[in-house]
């Protein structure tokens, strides 16, 4: 069938909206009718190549939508059904039978071969394999195929425009506080990055965790002005001094724990500083260089019983957890659809530049 696709054709050039073949589905496959998709860091991420897809891409993991057809060995979904998409995992393997998918140890040719695993790829060009299967999707379409692993059924009148973010974004950074650190109420909690990933954690840790003091640092003040609308008890300017300084002004002791969301090293050594004895430190931001060092000086992790901890999609477990974040966002605890801006899918570049200048903070690409 024919689809239209942002296709990233080069790194650091703009999506070229282009007219696709999709393969029909397979036994194992869902094909679904973009409704909407969120864009994440990490798209842009892959377009630059930061993280290895062969290029031409159709990129796109945070899709919602429609199913329109399903191969004849699904049964989860039928067509009809209104479902968010997510990482892709195995389902087998020991990580994924103990309930922590996104660290399936066949992550990388499920999420990021850009094929399937037999190394077939389901978008053409006039002839020409566009790599495919990104998270086990590639939702910068029209149309895209999914699999039963990576598609969880939602309400048949939930707004998707607005549900679409939480298969990566939203539930890295809210996933980041109930899951992977499972931050006690009244704790004390650092957040280095006002985006969509911090903002989101902010909002589990005021409405969902009851955590005591929750403190953002970012340097564009109207991320700062709406981390302390949605619960953060202080902000910080990271250019009015030390990082460790300006928390511990505040805490004197440190704080219990810390999220970085910018994968900047820099960021993460001055994280480590603002800790109290015992604390721990979650790392969500990709760095911008593969061999970024490990932050903070292994006597100090060492003397102060520090825990430093890599999060992927917040340890979360999607079918579970999105349901959870859904309720929770009706219950007027968890109002992420604050974050949202809606752009019309053929305005994916503008919308990259406007996340990147902080004019948006989470950019949700509609179909027309």
């Amino acid at each position: 069938m024919k689809v239209t696709a942002a296709v990233a054709t080069a790194p650091r050039s703009p999506f070229e909206i282009q007219l696709l073949d999709l393969e029909p589905p397979r036994s194992d496959e869902i094909l679904v009718r973009i409704a909407a998709v969120g864009l994440c860091h990490t798209d842009v991420s892959a377009r630059d190549q930061l993280l290895p897809i062969p290029l031409p891409a159709v990129l796109g993991h945070e899709g919602a939508g429609v199913v329109e057809s399903v191969g004849e060995a699904v049964t989860k979904v039928v067509p009809g059904d209104r479902v968010v998409l997510t990482f892709r995992s195995c389902g087998r393997c020991t990580r994924c039978e103990v309930h922590q998918p996104s660290y399936c140890e066949h992550s990388g040719v499920l999420n990021f071969a850009g094929a399937r695993p037999d190394g077939s790829r389901a978008l053409r060009r006039d002839g020409e394999a566009i790599s495919s299967n990104f998270f086990g999707q590639s939702s910068f379409a029209t149309h895209a195929l999914a699999y039963e692993r990576n598609v969880v059924k939602v309400a048949q009148d939930a707004p998707l425009d607005t549900y679409a973010p939480l298969g990566c974004g939203i539930q890295t950074g809210a996933g980041a506080v109930l899951r992977s650190i499972a931050c006690e109420p009244g704790s004390s909690l650092l957040v280095t990055g006002a985006g969509s990933v911090g903002l989101s954690a902010v909002m589990a840790a005021r409405g969902i965790a009851r955590c005591g003091a929750i403190m953002v640092s970012d340097p564009m003040p109207e991320r700062r002005a709406l981390a302390r609308e949605l619960g953060a008890t202080h902000v910080i300017d990271p250019a009015t001094g030390k990082l460790a300084h300006l928390v511990r002004a505040i805490m004197p002791a440190g704080v219990d724990y810390a999220l970085d969301t910018t994968g900047q090293s820099k960021v993460m050594d001055a994280a480590v500083f603002c800790l109290r004895l015992a604390g721990t430190l979650g790392l969500l931001g990709i760095p911008a260089k593969a061999d970024a060092p490990t932050p903070g000086y292994a006597n100090v992790v060492l003397a102060r019983g520090l825990r430093i901890q890599g999060i992927l999609e917040g340890d979360s477990d999607p079918d579970v957890f999105i349901p959870e974040l859904i309720a929770h966002h009706r219950a007027g605890n968890f109002p992420f659809d604050r974050l949202i801006s809606r752009y019309p899918f053929t305005e994916i570049n503008q919308a990259i530049d406007d996340q990147h200048a902080g004019k948006c903070t989470k950019a949700v690409l509609v179909m027309e």
